[in-house]
């Protein structure tokens, strides 16, 4: 049966770009290996996998950021290096990136006058009237002399489309183009990108919403852990239902599992016993230029960890920073303990039990240059414990530190050295117990375990546990499902700001949160 609103699809005999066997490697990790794609005229080819699955590098290598370690990349039928992005270009290969790349203090036409001839003056004019004649071809409307700061993120999104199409692209990659679109945007995309492979284009549509998926895709490709692990091409996506295509492409991105309640090999998880709030989050509302927060309610309860699931970059951080105290609320409460401290510093609220660790260890967790000792500290500066009249206490400061070395095993040559000459597990320990210790009634783990390995990822997953287990209040922030379905006894899925659905951690979590995060489930 054919999706609503899904166009027929243009062919010719031969693709325009052909991936084979593309392996690319970074230390410690196999980004894409061995992937093969062909990317047809006439189609909207879309991409899809979660966090981590492949898809940035593989885009990449397309757009002529990075290379191949082996393989092959072919435009027209021959072998070609496409080893920069101008390179790219003149191979017909266009991208358009999530976050514009646009200069918002220039107008729409000085825009797509840069990389012109350094030589000459850029013929506004005419760019103008080229721009014209693009944008009447595939149906939208830009002022060219409008400033590209004034535009909506749409229009910016438009104005790259087309500047795309006047270098010549027949291949236009779209990277997570809907991420920041509202739902209206977002048809209007679709629309255009019918529009364009109307034309004879072959559109790479990146995105991780199944509903745009089947309403603008004519085949999809799925990545897992740097493989492609199945496609769907365009006869079988409208001959099959938009319920078996969505059983299918969640079972190829989450796992052979996810696709049927009940069938999870794993043991049945413990129910959560159950206790008395201790943090309760409601109608929290942040401004943001990027994913502002809006309406977001949530309640951990002693010894509970909530899990908040989620695509990257849709409001976690300043969620996270926001119940932290380092950004300022447009409205909502927090309760912590039944006392409110929404309106406390980030200090008060730390002494009142309310912790949080941050992914972003060495840029905003601890200070590189300062000893450990310190960055054990860094949350209770003037302490009387640990200074008087201003002055440090060298001997309990040191104690201190050496007593949390000494329990959370931070691998360190001494308290004295300076944090940022550790390892990023060792940094990690070194907050963990910062934020552990003392009198912690709830903490926030942001992505906990993210860049570490094997062995301190499993040291991280079991503090979690045991921080729960001594009855703290603990949300656990994760873009790695498998983490999240390891620890958490309920599962909220958070996208553009916005908690969409709270799902109990059972044996039908995986597919339920993986519904919930690609868009077809609300």
């Amino acid at each position: 049966m054919t999706q609503p609103g899904h166009p027929a699809a243009f062919r010719t005999d031969e693709p325009i770009v052909s991936l084979f066997e593309v392996t690319k490697r970074f230390p410690g990790v196999v980004a894409n290996d061995s992937v093969s794609l062909d990317l047809w005229p006439g189609e909207v080819h879309v991409l899809l996998g979660e966090n981590g699955a492949g898809k940035s590098t593989l885009i990449g290598m397309l757009s002529g950021i990075q290379t191949p370690d082996s393989g092959a990349i072919l435009v027209d039928g021959r072998e070609q290096v496409i080893d920069t992005p101008a390179r790219a270009l003149e191979l017909g290969i266009g991208t358009v990136f999530q976050h514009a790349m646009l200069v918002p203090s220039l107008t729409v036409v000085e825009n797509i006058a840069l990389g012109g001839p350094a030589w000459s003056r850029p013929d506004k004019r005419g760019i103008a009237a080229r721009m014209a004649e693009v944008c009447a071809g595939i149906g939208v409307r830009v002022d060219p002399h409008a400033p590209v700061g004034s535009l909506s993120l749409g229009e910016q999104q438009q104005v790259e489309i087309v500047r795309a199409l006047m270098r010549g692209s027949r291949v236009l990659v779209l990277d997570e183009a809907t991420a920041m679109l509202t739902p209206k945007g977002s048809e209007e995309l679709g629309a255009l990108m019918r529009r364009l492979v109307a034309r004879g284009l072959a559109v790479v549509f990146i995105t991780h919403k199944l509903n745009e998926a089947l309403a603008f895709g004519h085949r999809i490709s799925v990545l897992r852990l740097g493989r492609k692990v199945g496609e769907i091409t365009p006869d079988r996506l409208t001959a099959l239902t938009p319920q078996v295509v969505t059983a299918e492409v969640v079972r190829l991105m989450f796992g052979s599992d996810a696709a049927s309640a009940g069938t999870a090999s794993g043991p049945e998880r413990q129910p959560f016993a159950g206790g008395a709030p201790v943090l309760e989050i409601s109608g929290l509302a942040v401004d943001d230029e990027a994913v502002p927060l809006a309406d977001v309610d949530l309640t951990v309860a002693a010894g509970e960890i909530v899990g908040i699931a989620g695509i990257d970059g849709n409001g976690q951080k300043q969620f996270a920073e926001a119940v932290a105290g380092q950004r300022p609320l447009r409205q909502g409460r927090i309760d912590l303990d039944g006392r409110p401290i929404a309106a406390l510093a980030i200090g008060e609220r730390h002494r009142r039990g309310l912790r949080y660790v941050t992914d972003d260890r060495l840029g905003e967790g601890t200070v590189a240059a300062f000893p450990v000792s310190l960055n054990l500290l860094l949350k209770r500066v003037g302490d009387d414990l640990f200074w008087a009249g201003g002055l440090e206490r060298s001997g309990p400061i040191a104690d201190h530190a050496r007593r949390l070395v000494a329990e959370y095993d931070v691998r360190t040559p001494g308290v004295e050295t300076p944090i940022g000459k550790l390892s990023g597990g060792n940094i990690q320990k070194a907050l963990l117990a910062r934020e552990l210790s003392g009198e912690a009634r709830a903490v926030i783990f942001a992505k906990p375990t993210y860049g570490l390995d094997v062995q301190n990822i499993r040291a991280s997953r079991r503090r979690i546990r045991e921080a729960a287990d001594r009855g703290l209040a603990v949300i656990l922030i994760s873009t790695d499902l498998e983490e999240v379905l390891e620890l958490s006894d309920r599962i909220a899925v958070m996208s553009q700001g916005r908690i969409v659905g709270m799902v109990a951690n059972d044996r039908s979590a995986r597919l339920r949160v993986g519904e919930l995060m690609s868009g077809v489930a609300t």
